[in-house]
């Protein structure tokens, strides 16, 4: 089925009741005294609530392939790496702002989701209008991600690539030992270079926590927030743990947190299947479609492009070809939104020519992989906090009957190689327990939320969102597209105006609302 860790340090030792913010090169403290947080700091964590922000330019903050705005200021603060111990080794979260234009509300803070997404770059999200004029809009890098300190780190640059260019193992016993064997040699690299202090300390517990630290060190008396993907389950455990220092949350793509591992990937894999048929169809309609012009067959002629790579890589102008994994990866990237289906078509017509260039680069797009050949640490991170958020699933029989089942789900990626036995997950070989249990959401004196879910989401399935905003009391916005996520970056009048209207004026939206 591809690779299995795809589904896709260093610890900062503090000194008890001193704290170190470290600001963007030339930074300056604001000369206003960071306000007290409503209601106070949770006792033993006074100093990391109370301390301020020293906001300079964006020097050394960010991937180097983002692009933060010139308006941009960034800074750092400092935080537990375990909240039970505050005395502790400390960790630097990164932050970016871009402030308000006119009369503030407050600070709104943003995330990509992922696990493992770099926030920084959010604050271009909504660059004009309300939002702008009335939120400092703030990007956060989590913990161990991207700017934030210390890293999530497992493989090197070189590792990645040659992982990528193994050839696929089967589901055979052989194959499977040989699966079992890496994913355990994996994880004892992440707790050899990341630690495993750090490594038991990264997962949405502590995540949240560090969300209330910033809420407070820019002077929030309430949290204003939009989640996208895993965001959204970012948000819901804030709502959870914190409800009363919430003002607004808008959680896009939602996760159900009360779904466990394996209803989980089965959901993704159907919607992932419900937009590859959407795909087909749409490509049937136009001349030349690398799939034919018959979507009953597209998956026929999907899988006689792509089976040939099991054994034979395609030609790329990069010197690492195309393999099998890659395709599949390039392909899944391809889908989360329709605004890519050209150049999934591009790739596919490539890969009939015997060429693989476009589905390389949507891989590498998918991988975090840089121009210069190095990575963003995003799939490390994802396999770090998933390990520590979800339960393991260490009975090979539930392994196997997930695969077959995964298989029946989305036939588009089935590699007619299923014997009813696979690899148990990488998390089995993790060197830290998880932190976290699927549940349902109980929350009282939450005010009102909102959840927008996607008709035809392929990663974040809309009956998530259904079930989401059922749990949390919250509104439900309905956006009809085959996209993942919405909110402000589909260019859709109706929900954005909904969306603004609710963080701005708290206006609820209106029941049933369909976009």
């Amino acid at each position: 089925m591809g690779r299995v860790r795809s589904g896709r340090g260093l610890l900062v030792t503090g000194v008890a009741g001193m704290l170190l913010v470290v600001a963007g090169c030339g930074g300056t403290a604001e000369p206003k005294t960071t306000p007290v947080p409503s209601p106070p700091a949770p006792a033993g964590l006074e100093p990391f609530y109370s301390q301020s922000v020293q906001w300079g330019d964006c020097d050394g903050f960010g991937d180097p392939e983002d692009r933060l705005p010139p308006s941009a200021e960034c800074a750092k603060i400092t935080v537990p790496v375990d909240y039970a111990k505050p005395d502790g080794a400390t960790a630097q979260i990164a932050l970016s702002r871009i402030p308000a234009s006119g009369d503030k509300i407050g600070s709104l803070l943003l995330n990509p989701g992922g696990p493992g997404g770099s926030g920084l770059s959010m604050v271009s999200i909504a660059g004009r209008g309300e939002l702008a004029e009335r939120f400092d809009r703030v990007g956060f890098d989590p913990r161990g991600i991207g700017s934030s300190t210390p890293t999530i780190s497992c493989l090197t640059p070189q590792e990645s690539d040659a992982e990528r260019a193994d050839p696929p193992e089967d589901n055979s016993p052989a194959g499977i030992a040989e699966m079992e064997a890496e994913n355990k040699a994996y994880a004892d690299k992440c707790a050899e270079r990341t630690g495993t202090e750090f490594l038991a300390h990264v997962g949405t517990r502590e995540v949240v926590q560090d969300m209330d630290v910033i809420r407070a060190v820019l002077g929030d008396p309430g949290l204003n927030y939009l989640g996208y993907s895993y965001g959204t389950r970012l948000g819901s455990a804030y709502a959870e743990r914190f409800p009363e220092r919430v003002r607004a949350l808008v959680l896009d793509g939602a996760v159900d947190s009360s779904q466990d591992p394996v209803q989980e990937s089965l959901r993704q894999a159907a919607g992932f299947q419900g937009v590859f048929e959407a795909y087909s169809a749409q490509c049937a309609s136009k001349p030349d479609c690398p799939l034919g012009s018959d979507p009953t067959r597209a998956v026929a002629r999907f899988r006689a492009l792509v089976d040939p790579l099991w054994t034979t890589p395609a030609a790329t102008t990069d010197p690492r070809g195309l393999t099998y994994d890659d395709a599949i990866t390039g392909v899944r990237q391809a889908l989360y939104t329709d605004e890519l289906w050209q150049v999934l078509t591009m790739g596919l017509d490539e890969l009939g020519k015997g060429r693989g260039d476009t589905l390389l680069q949507l891989a590498d797009m998918y991988d975090g992989r840089r121009e210069d050949g190095t990575y963003r640490n995003t799939d490390d991170a994802f396999n770090a906090i998933r390990c520590v958020d979800d339960p393991r699933i260490a009975d090979p029989a539930l392994t196997g009957r997930q695969d077959m089942e995964y298989r029946k789900a989305a036939p588009f990626i089935d590699d007619g190689r299923g014997t009813g036995a696979a690899p148990l997950d990488l998390c089995v070989s993790w060197p830290v327990p998880n932190t976290s249990e699927p549940h349902r959401i109980s929350v009282t004196g939450l005010p009102e939320t909102v959840v927008v879910s996607t008709t035809e989401d392929p990663a974040t399935p809309y009956q998530a969102g259904v079930d989401l905003a059922q749990q949390l009391g919250a509104s439900l916005i309905t956006y009809r597209g085959n996209r993942h996520t919405a909110a402000l970056v589909a260019g859709d009048k109706c929900l954005d105006d909904a969306v603004v209207a609710y963080l701005v004026d708290l206006t609820e939206p209106a029941p049933g609302l369909t976009c």
